[in-house]
């Protein structure tokens, strides 16, 4: 009986060895790890996207106060020009509502002088007078003066602090004459020879003999003096 067992067993267990799957050598050989995967254009554009900075994405406007300047300055043909006695091309780009400024009064302005859309001169960048902080600092001149008579102060008290008027830009001589006739809140664009600019030796950018533009701005006038 142990006999038959034995035997029985065996063959049993035969039976269930040859009923499991059988795994053959290639089996055990390692599967390579190198697969190619292939992405559409559309996923390969994301994912390059997705490595840009931000700031590759946004273009940052320009401020409200340069978005006003582009905007203001257009070509004025010169055939709008209007002529002065002197001889001067000027434009009026604002008449201004207030007095008007006659020879003799007294004359407060802004000026800038741009000579190939760089500003070479501004009373907007006076300076004090110890030279370490710029200011706006009007011009103060008689219309109709010699050029330059006003210099001669030696120093402003003014809310800004102490301002040297010597230091103060130099304006050239068109400016006294052609500011006549403005009235105060008026903007005044010139076109200045060298005659009656800075003439052969030129000033700051504006070299000499060259010909640029004069943008005046009148802030006040006072009349002129009774004798």
């Amino acid at each position: 009986m142990a006999a038959i067992s034995r035997s029985y067993l065996h063959i049993c267990a035969s039976d269930h060895h040859s009923r499991l799957p059988r795994i053959s050598d290639s089996d055990h050989q390692p599967r390579p790890t190198n697969q190619i995967f292939t992405i559409s254009r559309r996923d390969a554009n994301l994912i390059l996207l997705g490595s840009l900075p931000l700031t590759s994405f946004f273009v940052l406007p320009p401020s409200s106060s340069e978005a006003r300047e582009r905007r203001s300055r257009k070509v004025i043909p010169i055939e709008e020009y209007s002529t002065s006695p002197e001889g001067l091309k000027f434009y009026d780009i604002e008449e201004g509502k207030g007095p008007v400024a006659t020879k003799g009064s007294t004359a407060q302005v802004h000026f800038d002088c741009r000579y190939r859309s760089i500003t070479a001169i501004s009373t907007r960048e006076s300076k004090l007078l110890a030279g370490n902080r710029s200011i706006a600092q009007p011009y103060e001149f008689k219309v109709g003066s010699t050029p330059g008579k006003e210099r001669k102060r030696e120093f402003v008290d003014s809310p800004n602090g102490l301002f040297s008027a010597q230091a103060a830009p130099k304006p050239p001589p068109a400016m006294y004459y052609i500011t006549e006739g403005m009235k105060v809140g008026g903007k005044r664009t010139v076109i200045v020879p060298p005659e009656a600019g800075y003439g052969q030796k030129g000033m700051n950018e504006i070299p000499a003999g060259a010909t640029f533009e004069l943008n005046i701005e009148l802030l006040q006038v006072k009349p002129p003096e009774e004798k």
